[in-house]
């Protein structure tokens, strides 16, 4: 596996990872702060498709 694939595929994991934890906290714990339930669940659903699309991208790349 070369350096680029690497990269590819722990930004994958990453944004995957990220975005379901800001779900998670956008959907289960109420708000203390400034920011709103629904930028948090926004932006966690911008992220996990985002990892979703890296990782799909890295297997069919993987795959040849």
């Amino acid at each position: 596996m070369d350096k680029h694939h690497a990269i590819q595929l722990i930004t994958a994991a990453i944004l995957s990872l990220g975005g379901l934890i800001l779900l998670f906290c956008g959907v289960f714990i109420d708000p203390q702060g400034e920011i709103h339930t629904s930028l948090l669940v926004a932006f966690g659903e911008t992220c996990t498709f985002a990892g979703a699309l890296f990782g799909i991208d890295y297997v069919y790349r993987v795959r040849k």
